[in-house]
């Protein structure tokens, strides 16, 4: 009799064991989904401030030294492979600050209705890029932190999915579109 509570306890603790191994597994595919979509929301809110700053640099709106240092570094950020997109969307975070905090390009936007559209588009379009690579960063801070347990790590929980990693860079959008009109 005691051999078999020992075997029943045994084969619990089993298989309480394999549901939490079976939890654990499923939390990190859900944060690798996490991230893989928090990736792809960024990547979209990037080459939307892109295009924003793009059709600003064409708009005419502002001085033509302006126009070029914008269009520059939009063509950068688009342009950009993973390895170097970091620091090309820092680029065009700078470009805009140099160009838009300019107190004579602040006026030229707010003069016009073109321009105080695509200082709205730009502010928003600033804004959700803070966000999304907020979003992606906890997220993937989060998987790291899981995939570093003790338990994934022995048991191979992750699998072969690639270790995520955050993306940082300059995000701070100009003054000009954080303040109201």
């Amino acid at each position: 009799m005691t051999t078999r509570w020992v075997l029943g306890a045994l084969l619990l603790a089993l298989a309480l064991l394999g549901l939490y191994l079976r939890g654990l597994a499923g939390r990190l595919d859900r944060l690798h989904v996490r991230v893989e979509a928090a990736s792809n929301a960024l990547d979209a809110q990037l080459v939307r401030r892109s295009g924003v700053a793009l059709e600003l640099a064409t708009s005419g709106l502002l001085d033509p030294a302006s126009s070029m240092l914008l269009a520059a570094s939009a063509h950068a950020a688009q342009a950009a492979d993973p390895a170097t997109r970091e620091e090309a969307e820092s680029g065009l975070t700078q470009a805009l600050r140099a160009t838009l905090d300019a107190p004579e390009a602040d006026a030229v936007l707010r003069s016009s209705e073109t321009g105080r559209e695509l200082a709205e588009e730009a502010a928003a379009a600033c804004q959700r890029v803070v966000l999304a690579r907020r979003f992606h960063n906890d997220a993937a801070a989060a998987t790291l932190r899981l995939r570093r347990h003790r338990l994934v790590r022995y048991l191979h929980l992750a699998g072969r999915a690639p270790l995520p990693v955050t993306f940082e860079c300059d995000d701070r959008p100009p003054a000009c579109l954080s303040t109201p009109a």
